[in-house]
């Protein structure tokens, strides 16, 4: 996949912040920078979306990437895998994420997650009364809630960058951790 549209120059503080934490500039904040108030905003709603705590972050994760995957998204994925291991969170299930229907690593309470926020990800949402429930009753208003916006984001992120033809930058190959093909995307979770 190819950029739809031009990355912009970001001013050289933001750039330098960016390679400091990721060791490269991420491409979508460039595309982004072409509307710099949309850009700020952007990364200042996911810095606050990421420092939300009511759910655990092991499940936002899988569940972050579970969107990813079924959207296609690969520089979600890529970045996922590198969050994750930043995270200190178990890289053997991350690696699984894309495949995690077939995978026997996660407990019930990982596939639910992934599979709501799946169901959220469909057009139209399939997220069902009895779904619902069960998280709830096992995460609490609070998590359930968090974990809802936080889904509800990252749709807004994945779907932006494939829109906008960002594709993976390779942040996950320090992970050293083996990548699980999306069953039936070609490649999709590949960060080559």
């Amino acid at each position: 996949m190819a950029l739809r549209v031009p990355k912009a120059e970001l001013p050289a503080d933001l750039r330098e912040n960016m390679i400091r934490q990721f060791g490269s500039v991420p491409e979508n904040v460039e595309v982004l920078w072409n509307s710099p108030a949309l850009a700020r905003d952007n990364v200042e709603f996911g810095g606050k979306v990421g420092a939300w705590n009511a759910a655990d972050t092991s499940l936002k994760s899988f569940a972050h990437m579970a969107v990813a995957a079924q959207i296609g998204c690969s520089w979600c994925l890529d970045a996922g895998y590198f969050q994750a291991q930043n995270d200190d969170l178990d890289l053997a299930k991350a690696s699984q994420v894309p495949r995690w229907r077939t995978s026997d690593v996660f407990t019930p309470l990982e596939r639910d997650v992934m599979g709501y926020a799946e169901a959220m990800s469909n057009t139209p949402p399939t997220v069902t009364d009895e779904q619902y429930a069960s998280l709830l009753e096992r995460l609490g208003p609070a998590a359930m809630v968090e974990l809802t916006a936080y889904i509800a984001y990252v749709n807004l992120a994945t779907r932006a960058n494939v829109a906008n033809g960002v594709a993976s930058q390779g942040f996950s190959e320090s992970c050293e951790i083996p990548l699980a093909k999306i069953p039936g995307k070609s490649g999709a979770a590949s960060t080559a």
